[in-house]
């Protein structure tokens, strides 16, 4: 897809009590970076936009499209970007190595990962355990292949009897579908709609995600850098705020939320990705937890286990905190996180 340098740019009021507009010399610029190309949930962000609610917070936001969760996180940490949207997979380690540059995430917005592994019907996997002794697929160093010994302990799998074959991650779907591996792992929702695209009948795709079977962890969400947040924390706070109403907008009009996107994507396909937000909300945002404590509702006995789990994967011989990676204080009140 085609970058767009100035995909969400609006002006608007600060969080007060009463809305009160700013003025446009008041706005308060904002690099964003997504964590791929343009898909059915970054409409949460465009609708932001497109409804008003950056320009009644004071908000100016540059989103631009990302290639990869931990080439975001690099870009945040660096200072090319002021928020980005990554899944957590790669922030331990990167906070592990870059102390100085720590990444903090405000507001998980994937409730649980995506991650899981996929197959297709005739390849005699019928449930997770039946990938021991198989052949998986998923490029070297992708997040949930970096996860996978910690979901196959909590499944009852034999890590150490599954063999890898590495491959770039545009390959994975291909070689799944051509028999080259048993099955593969990745965001369900990509793999699920690439093989969609490949011309896969949705009755032949089986997906098992982590975070239904054993691993509940966390997945994406907007993350920042640490010293930013100190020197900009109302501004962190409207942001997250706005990402919040904008969410909600999405999940009560998603026809709407995809023509949002069409707008800045010509080539973006309106009904496929739909059908992926679809998968999305349904297995990684409206969770029972969600439900019940509002989006973004932060449980730090998971964050705990989600640095736990990571550091591990990643051999991260002393990871940071939870506490240092996970904040709720610029979070919304309850009252306006339920759905």
């Amino acid at each position: 897809m085609i970058r767009r340098r100035h995909l969400l740019a609006a002006t608007a009021g600060a969080a007060l009590p009463l809305p009160v507009m700013r003025s446009a010399a008041a706005q308060t610029a904002l690099r964003f970076s997504l964590d791929w190309a343009l898909q059915g949930n970054h409409a949460m962000w465009s609708l932001a936009d497109d409804r008003g609610i950056y320009r009644r917070e004071g908000l100016s936001v540059r989103m631009d499209r990302g290639f990869g969760s931990g080439d975001t996180l690099v870009k945040v940490g660096s200072g090319a970007y002021d928020i980005g949207f990554a899944d957590f997979a790669g922030a331990v380690k990167f906070n592990a190595d870059n102390p100085q540059n720590r990444l903090v995430m405000l507001y998980p917005v994937f409730d649980r990962t995506a991650a899981a592994i996929v197959t297709l019907r005739g390849r005699n996997i019928n449930r997770p355990q039946d990938v021991a002794g198989r052949n998986l697929g998923a490029p070297e160093g992708e997040g949930s292949r970096m996860l996978f010994p910690a979901f196959a302990r909590a499944a009852g799998i034999d890590a150490r009897s599954v063999r890898w074959t590495s491959m770039a991650a545009n390959l994975r779907d291909t070689m799944l579908r051509q028999g080259q591996v048993d099955a593969v792992t990745g965001f369900l929702f990509t793999v699920h709609f690439n093989l969609v695209g490949l011309g896969i009948a949705e009755d032949q795709i089986l997906g098992w995600p982590y975070a239904e079977n054993g691993l509940d962890i966390f997945g994406s969400g907007v993350f920042v850098r640490a010293d930013w947040l100190e020197r900009n924390a109302d501004t962190a706070a409207r942001f997250v705020k706005a990402s919040v109403e904008g969410l909600k907008l999405l999940l009560n009009d998603v026809p709407g939320g995809m023509a949002s996107l069409k707008r800045r994507e010509p080539l973006f396909d309106e009904a496929l990705e739909a059908r992926r937000f679809a998968m999305t909300r349904d297995r990684s945002i409206l969770t029972p937890n969600t439900r019940a404590n509002g989006l973004g509702h932060l449980d730090m006995d998971r964050a705990r286990t989600l640095v736990t789990v990571n550091a591990e994967a990643l051999g991260v011989a002393n990871p940071p905190t939870a506490e240092s990676m996970f904040t709720d204080r610029f979070l919304p009140p309850r009252s306006e996180r339920m759905v």
